[in-house]
């Protein structure tokens, strides 16, 4: 595992490109894009503002640059750098802007959560989608562009709608609306909860529909019916003997209290060590470290407010805000808890190598963490000064990772053919 040098950042904005060509970080209110292969500025573009959000288009050709203060959206284009885009919400204000998955669309919550406007580049048509709820994680696609779940609050009450994006008209169920060409517009959905909704997830299959709540409980919806399968509960202690928990170990651990839960691969050695921190497996039943939420706050750190698939849609990765230590990994096939990954440090990220069950996990310290049903490995990342990992970003090609500070971005370069990236590959037994 080897590291490139730090460049500059702000605002842990810095994405790859979906084709993988590309690397675009911010600098207050310019935009540098740099080729992925040699780290070389490729453009450089200034925005009217200081930048609060960047996203690439699904086909990499375009890339957005928000600056909620300003209300103001900009579009840029890596064909045409001469040619760019800028939307204005005037008084309504800006919190949140996305791109559509046929990345020609673009989708701009309001303030206060009004509505979210969808603004096409192609016809210049704008759209609206009412009662947007204010969670962190309320807005998800599927994979093939064809439906945007989406979690609402109307009538104070929480629900999660189906749009359909050709259109953004509400799936409507049992009431079938058909185009004169024969094509079905929409479907009826009738799937609400009483509990709160705080994010949601599609699998990349498509076929699972994750809803995290304020309960602390993940339901697990199936796309055919938009039944409940499962519910998914995060309990404070383990029993199930089935469950592999995995522990950070203090810097200095006693001998005796377990073993590292996964060896150091080969590339590493000699060039990092992983000596100041490691895994543990832990046996018999465990007590998770629990954060009493402050309930009468508004937005309380509490339930579920990250959730993601892995790329097979083999497993599902969760946070409780209650349990901010712990990361949870799910057997979606098998529909049981599989792997508990407790830290020394709140979780801050955590993201899925887009070509393997591989987690990659930060907590703010200068070390980055990996999982794969292999086992598991801590990494200090190396350098002069300290480097505390605040942000998480994957190649598409799953053989780097961007790691984000407050001030800088360095690449992480895994090894793929041996050592830790082979074992990503496997899904039986555990170190």
């Amino acid at each position: 595992m080897n590291f490139s040098e730090a460049f500059k950042l702000s605002g842990l904005l810095c994405r790859f490109s979906p084709d993988g060509r590309y690397l675009a970080s911010c600098v207050q209110y310019r935009l540098v894009v740099r080729d992925v292969k040699t780290l070389q500025i490729l453009q450089l573009y200034t925005c009217l503002d200081q930048i609060q959000h960047i996203e690439w288009s699904a086909d990499s050709l375009f890339i957005l640059c928000a600056m909620y203060r300003r209300g103001i959206v900009q579009v840029w284009s890596l064909e045409q750098p001469e040619w760019h885009c800028k939307i204005d919400e005037g008084s309504a204000g800006l919190i949140a802007s996305c791109w559509s998955p046929d990345g020609r669309h673009i989708l701009n919550t309001t303030e206060f959560h009004l509505r979210i406007t969808v603004w096409s580049l192609c016809t210049k048509s704008v759209s609206y989608i009412k009662y947007p709820k204010a969670c962190q994680q309320g807005i998800t696609f599927t994979r093939d562009g064809r439906y945007l779940a989406l979690a609402e609050r109307r009538d104070c009450r929480d629900y999660v709608s189906i749009f359909v994006c050709s259109d953004w008209q509400l799936l409507r169920y049992k009431v079938l609306l058909y185009s004169l060409d024969g094509r079905l517009l929409s479907a009826y959905c009738a799937y609400e909860w009483s509990l709160g909704i705080k994010s949601v997830a599609w699998s990349p299959s498509s076929q699972f529909l994750a809803i995290g709540s304020y309960d602390g409980k993940v339901r697990l919806l199936n796309h055919v019916t938009w039944k409940m399968i499962t519910e998914f509960g995060h309990p404070v202690a383990i029993n199930n003997p089935k469950t592999v928990v995995y522990k950070e170990a203090e810097k200095h651990p006693q001998l005796g209290l377990g073993r590292l839960a996964f060896p150091p691969p080969r590339a590493m050695a000699g060039s990092l060590s992983t000596s100041e921190s490691k895994y543990e497996i832990i046996s018999g039943p465990v007590s998770l470290r629990t954060l009493k939420p402050v309930a009468d706050r508004a937005n309380p750190r509490m339930g579920i407010g990250m959730l993601a698939f892995s790329p097979d849609s083999y497993f599902l990765a969760t946070r409780n805000d209650n349990i901010p230590n712990a990361v949870w990994v799910w057997d979606i096939q098998k529909l049981r808890l599989f792997v508990v990954l407790e830290h020394l440090s709140p979780v801050r990220s955590f993201q899925w190598d887009p070509q393997q069950s591989r987690l990659a996990v930060c907590t703010g310290g200068s070390k980055v963490y990996l999982w794969s049903p292999a086992g598991c490995v801590s990494v200090q990342v190396p350098g002069e000064g300290d480097f505390p990992v605040l942000g998480l970003c994957w190649h598409l090609s799953g053989d780097s990772l961007a790691l984000l500070s407050k001030d800088h971005f360095c690449l992480c370069f895994l090894e793929t053919k041996e050592g830790f990236g082979s074992a990503c590959g496997q899904r039986d037994g555990h170190a």
